[in-house]
């Protein structure tokens, strides 16, 4: 755990400020997982910083939040289409 928060530094993954006035701080947790080789054997330890966001409150920690997901078939279909159609991006 050690060698992974010295990377996140050594990287400037974060940078520490002062919290705003009125607001409280999120939690956050360690995940740990392992990676596993074909034959069962362990080729790596993983550890991810994760915020609780349970405890997060809409309207006070959040507005909102929306993530794009397409799926790849929906993406190949797509293109497909505007090939055969001859179709062109503006």
């Amino acid at each position: 755990m050690s060698i992974e928060l010295g990377a996140l530094e050594q990287n400037d993954t974060w940078s520490l400020t002062t919290l705003p006035q009125g607001k409280h701080a999120i939690g956050c947790k360690w995940v740990y997982k392992n990676k596993y080789r074909v034959d069962g054997t362990i080729e790596q330890y993983k550890a991810h910083l994760v915020a609780k966001g349970c405890t997060q409150q809409e309207g006070i920690d959040y507005l909102g939040t929306f993530s794009h997901v397409v799926k790849l078939v929906l993406v190949k279909v797509l293109l497909a289409l505007a090939t055969i159609n001859g179709w062109s991006l503006p």
